[in-house]
């Protein structure tokens, strides 16, 4: 939170920057403004998604880490600092595509995140005597065992990938608006105008998830990748990734886990886009809504979109970790037996490994949903 509100300084400090004398600013000086924003964002918070996907692959029974914090720590003390931030390279490079607003929130949420992608990894590709127990163990595991840069490790992959993913949300999400509610009365017609929101943000998220996959993949294995330097990783850096996963299993490869991430991607846009769109429709003036009322409005929409979606991130992660594994190695023989695998052996409270540590994620999301119309209003 303390980050947050320089950050939205800064960039209100471009937008001053960028306007003209006449007080306008053009749409490219916009989405410079927010690229540059976005990326600090999604440097500050990538720690996060590393926490994140160790504590969702790991196994319950022998856990590596006992929560975020102890992630946060172990990854840091065992792998050192730069662990955390394995993978970020391809974050930054999809944000480079121009139309991005919120990119800013992104970083400042890596920490959270850096610490769910360890937590979730720490599945059987970790040994047992590694794995983490919950996200406090993770938080507190990876900064002692890795050194705190682990939380950022995958980040450069993060950045990248952040700028054109919020590019293409939104630029689709536009579209998608044009075609699923046209000539709607959000008055007279609110149910047809929710669906339409759900619509057109599912479509949108879908759609660009389509571009920017190989990179969120990269991320993954890129934070996941447990160990402190050298030998004891399985990658030297987001190139290395792409290239060894390209040439054991192909293209195909680097869309492991495409299929319910799709479906993730869908439910979540949905009610990201169409309830904070719908919600923010029905106030009186949308267009001069305080800022914190908006923040409050797109906080709780992030909160209930990343828990609904969350049990398919899991999956989606799980799968990922697949790819370039050969015979025994090779958990899940799909994304249904994967499904059931974890249902059966783990329980339900296995996909929601980590869940917290999304949620405090989750807040550079209401502020970059609470930034996107900021933004608008200058333009």
């Amino acid at each position: 939170m303390g980050i947050v509100f320089p950050l939205l300084c800064v960039y209100s400090r471009l937008v001053i920057l960028f306007t003209d004398e006449l007080g306008h600013i053009s749409h490219w000086r916009a989405i410079m403004a927010g690229s540059l924003a976005g990326m600090v964002a999604t440097i500050v918070t990538y720690p996060t998604d590393v926490i994140k996907t160790r504590l969702i692959v790991q196994n319950r029974l022998e856990p590596s880490y006992e929560g975020i914090l102890h992630a946060f720590y172990k990854i840091y003390h065992q792998e050192g600092l730069l662990a955390l931030y394995r993978g970020v390279s391809p974050a930054i490079l999809v944000e480079l595509v121009p139309g991005v607003s919120a990119a800013e929130l992104n970083i400042l949420c890596s920490t959270a995140v850096g610490v769910f992608v360890q937590v979730q990894h720490a599945s059987k590709q970790i040994a047992a005597d590694k794995q983490y127990k919950g996200i406090i163990d993770c938080v507190v595991r990876i900064p002692r065992e890795q050194g705190v840069l682990s939380f950022w490790r995958g980040n450069l992959a993060n950045v990248i990938r952040y700028f054109p993913t919020q590019a293409l949300n939104f630029a689709f999400k536009d579209k998608y608006k044009q075609i699923f509610l046209g000539g709607v009365d959000k008055r007279t017609q609110f149910w047809r105008y929710f669906a339409g929101n759900l619509a057109s943000g599912g479509a949108a998220g879908a759609t660009s998830l389509c571009f920017v996959y190989p990179l969120d993949f990269a991320r993954t294995r890129l934070a996941a990748d447990v160990g402190k330097a050298g030998a004891d990783r399985e990658f030297s850096g987001l190139g290395d990734c792409l290239v060894k996963i390209f040439r054991s299993d192909g293209l195909r490869g680097l869309y492991q886990g495409f299929n319910v991430s799709v479906q993730g991607i869908i439910i979540y846009r949905a009610s990201y886009f169409g309830i904070y769109d719908t919600a923010k429709g029905m106030l009186p003036d949308p267009k001069n809504t305080h800022i914190v009322v908006s923040w409050m409005i797109a906080q709780t929409v992030t909160a209930v979109a990343g828990l609904a979606s969350y049990p398919f991130d899991t999956v989606r992660r799980r799968m990922m970790m697949q790819s370039g594994r050969k015979g025994t190695d090779i958990m899940y023989s799909g994304t249904i037996d994967c499904w059931r695998k974890i249902a059966r052996d783990e329980g339900s409270k296995a996909f929601f490994k980590g869940a917290w540590s999304n949620v405090l994620r989750g807040m550079g999301g209401a502020f970059v949903l609470v930034l996107y119309d900021e933004i608008k209003k200058y333009t």
